[in-house]
């Protein structure tokens, strides 16, 4: 691959300015150094959780965050266009082929999955293998969506045990599903076939009327009646309860709808993503990391490093998208980061593997705080878009 020839590896936006520049370009490329002493380590395994000593539990096979090694090491790629990373990337491969081969490994995380795995390979090097598993991906993706309700139904009916559970899964959504959404848009840009389009607006739309609350925060999870498709009710799986409104959810949609704008043009998601970000900035008052939980009572103890990189990223794209109010939008993305960067950047640490301290992976499951492989990947994300660049793979 000609990488210098490729038309990929663009300039940042032009009159695209941050006023932390200069703290931004150095960040993204300790995240960079970090990704390079770190590969001999990590070999072939994909982070999961990070440990009390900064170092990481690896996935089992099928787990929803295998990608996100893959995603940072492209992004490195997309930076340095320095091989080693495409090479350390794409010997990933065989994860993917392992999703694509078992049923009970696919549900709504497709999309996390195959546009970090596959499209990102697509998208930085032309490789066709890497199209064909994406968009066999984007099929199956397709497969789990519900037309009597208009969504993707989230997870398979199946406990980790074998047991049916259709309380878990039937009829039921979450925020998370919204990121999922542009392997479908990406889909019907690479081949024209309509129904990757409706089935991503059917769950845009719909997450919009049930998740999105009146007062633009959101339910974490929403259950249909899984026959006729009519709306049952809000509850929660990772916030504090059903009423409360978890940050990490919360980010998802800003995020998903934001790059959901992009793909289509669609000003209604573009305006989701501008209301769920101005609520969220409102509920963390003069936090600079959001509380895992925007309505846990103490909710000082943990915060949530990965939903503050999730929204930091989500935030640069509205003001990508809104010239007008783009400084409004800049400056709270710089705050995100400033925040991340003051309390619990990790990249100066030589010890630890990851890049971000303070995740909040699951409260209630005894996980608070941890170093999360997808919080690492939307901090170099956010560091880049504040820079300028616009070129990803959503």
């Amino acid at each position: 691959m000609n990488i210098e020839a490729n038309s990929y590896f663009a300039a940042a936006e032009p009159g695209f300015v941050t006023r932390h520049a200069q703290r931004h370009q150095q960040a993204i490329e300790r995240c960079v150094d970090k990704l390079r002493q770190t590969m001999p380590v990590i070999g072939l395994r994909n982070p999961k959780i990070g440990t009390a000593s900064n170092q990481w539990t690896y996935c089992a096979p099928f787990d929803w965050v295998v990608s996100f090694q893959a995603g940072q090491l492209w992004l490195a790629l997309q930076l340095t266009g320095d091989p080693v990373f495409m090479n350390a990337a794409r010997a990933r491969r065989p994860v993917f082929r392992a999703i694509l081969a078992h049923r009970q490994a696919q549900d709504h995380d497709l999309g996390f999955q195959f546009s970090l795995g596959c499209v990102a390979d697509w998208l930085m090097t032309g490789d066709r293998e890497s199209r064909g598993m994406a968009l066999e991906a984007a099929r199956l993706l397709l497969d789990r969506y519900r037309p009597e309700g208009r969504y993707i139904q989230a997870w398979n009916a199946v406990a980790p045990h074998g047991r049916v559970d259709p309380h878990h899964a039937a009829g039921r959504i979450i925020a998370d599903t919204l990121q999922n959404l542009a392997l479908l848009y990406w889909a019907h840009g690479e081949t024209g076939r309509a129904d990757f389009c409706h089935a991503a607006d059917g769950h845009a739309e719909t997450a919009l009327a049930h998740l999105v609350r009146a007062d633009d925060t959101s339910f974490h999870t929403f259950l249909f009646d899984p026959v006729t498709g009519a709306p049952l009710r809000g509850e929660t799986h990772q916030g504090y309860d059903d009423a409360s409104c978890w940050s990490r959810g919360q980010a998802w949609l800003i995020h998903g709808y934001a790059q959901s704008a992009l793909a289509t043009g669609n000003r209604a998601y573009l305006d989701a993503a501008r209301r769920l970000a101005a609520r969220a900035e409102a509920l963390m008052g003069d936090d600079t990391v959001p509380a895992w939980d925007y309505a846990a009572p103490g909710n000082a103890v943990h915060r949530d490093s990965s939903a503050g990189a999730v929204m930091a990223a989500g935030v640069y794209m509205i003001a990508q998208q809104m010239p007008l109010e783009a400084g409004r939008w800049r400056d709270f993305g710089d705050r995100l980061l400033g925040g991340l960067l003051d309390t619990c950047d990790l990249t100066n640490d030589p010890q630890a593997l990851g890049m971000l301290a303070h995740g909040a992976a699951h409260v209630a499951s005894g996980f608070a705080d941890n170093m999360l492989p997808y919080g690492d990947y939307y901090f170099m994300e956010a560091l880049m878009r504040s820079l300028g660049h616009t070129q990803f793979f959503w």
